[in-house]
C-alpha cells in the first residue's frame, strides 16, 4: 500500500557529509515511526532544494526531462518509492500517456522528488518501505515519556496522605 508522503527537510551539504532528503507520512499519529530519510547526491539535494523554494532559471535536466514528458502528450501523475535494500532506495516515475495508460519508470529517489517538486504531483512510499527504514518521532517519544513521568507522579501525590509527613 502507498503512504502519501511531504518532503520534510533537505539538507544541501558538502564535503564528508552526506545530503539528506527527510520525508514524512501527511498523516500519522504520535509517537509512531514518521521520517524517512534518503541520502542523496549534493547536486540533487540542490535541484529538489532550488524547485521547493521557487528559484527558476534556464532548464536543468529535471526540467527537461518535464518538459519532454508533457510535449509527447504524458503527464506525471506522481512519485513513488517503492523498494529499499540495505541503504539503496529505488523510485518510480508515475507516468499516464497521451489516452491515459499509466506507465511506471524506474528511477533514483532524488531524481524522482526533482521532478515531483517541479511539476506539483504527489510523492508516495510503499508502506514496506516505511516498515524498514523509517526513524521514530523522537518529539513524539519525549512527550510520551513527559506524559508518564506526569502521570506517575499525580499517582504519587494521590495517595499521599499526613501520616506520610510524620516520624
Amino acid at each position: 500500500m502507498l503512504v502519501r508522503m511531504d518532503i520534510k527537510t533537505i539538507v544541501v551539504a558538502g564535503g564528508p557529509v552526506p545530503s539528506l532528503v527527510t520525508l514524512m507520512p501527511r498523516q500519522h499519529k504520535d509517537g509512531e515511526a514518521v521520517e524517512l530519510p534518503i541520502r542523496i547526491g549534493v547536486i540533487e539535494a540542490t535541484a529538489i532544494s532550488s524547485a521547493a523554494n521557487g528559484h527558476q532559471d534556464r532548464p536543468k535536466t529535471h526540467d527537461l526531462l518535464l518538459n519532454t514528458v508533457e510535449r509527447l502528450g504524458a503527464r506525471f501523475v506522481g512519485v513513488a518509492i517503492v523498494d529499499v535494500r540495505d541503504t539503496t532506495f529505488y523510485a518510480n516515475l508515475m507516468l499516464e500517456d497521451a489516452v491515459g495508460h499509466r506507465l511506471d519508470v524506474d528511477c533514483r529517489p532524488s531524481d524522482a522528488l526533482a521532478l515531483a517538486v517541479r511539476a506539483g504531483v504527489p510523492v508516495w512510499a510503499d508502506d514496506k518501505v516505511l516498515a524498514a527504514a523509517t526513524m521514530p518521532d523522537f518529539a513524539g517519544v519525549e512527550r510520551d515519556e513527559r506524559k508518564q513521568e506526569l502521570e506517575r507522579f499525580h499517582d504519587f501525590v494521590e495517595d499521599l496522605n499526613a501520616d506520610d509527613f510524620h516520624d
